[in-house]
C-alpha cells in the first residue's frame, strides 16, 4: 500500500498535501481500491467557504456512492476538472492526477489534527 510519508491524512481516508496556506486534497489508495473502479465524481462546492468534516462532494464506484469530507475548515478554490472526463484517474493516480480539491485553509492551527501515514497505516491494518 502505497503510503506518501510527505502527505497527512484523515479517519474519512482523504490526503492532505500542505503547500502554504493551500492544501490540496484526494482519497487514499486504501480509500480507492475500497470503492473499486471510480465512474463518477461529483464536487459543486467551488469557491464555498466549509468545515472541517463538512461534504464537499461525492464519488460514485460502479457499486456505491460515497461522501467526501473536508480535512480542514477553508474555502475552496479549485476542483481538479479533470476528474469530470477521467474520474478514473482516482483509481490509476490516487496521490497525483486524482487530486480533487484545493482548499485556502482557514487555520493552519488544524493541520495538526490530521493524521501521519504511520498513523493512517495503523488505521487501515
Amino acid at each position: 500500500m502505497n503510503l506518501p510519508e510527505s502527505l497527512k491524512y484523515t479517519k474519512d481516508h482523504e490526503w492532505v498535501k500542505i503547500e502554504g496556506n493551500t492544501a490540496i486534497v484526494g482519497i487514499t489508495e486504501f480509500a480507492q481500491s475500497e470503492l473499486g473502479d471510480i465512474v463518477f465524481v461529483e464536487i459543486d462546492t467551488e469557491d464555498e467557504a466549509l468545515e472541517k468534516e463538512e461534504v464537499f462532494g461525492t464519488i460514485e464506484a460502479v457499486k456505491t456512492v460515497s461522501d467526501l469530507y473536508m480535512p480542514l475548515a477553508g474555502k475552496i478554490i479549485e476542483v481538479n476538472e479533470n476528474l469530470e472526463s477521467q474520474p478514473e484517474l482516482v483509481n490509476k493516480e490516487p496521490y497525483d492526477g486524482g487530486w480533487m480539491v484545493k482548499i485556502d485553509i482557514k487555520d493552519l492551527a488544524e493541520v495538526d489534527t490530521l493524521i501521519s501515514a504511520e498513523e493512517y497505516q495503523a488505521l487501515i491494518s
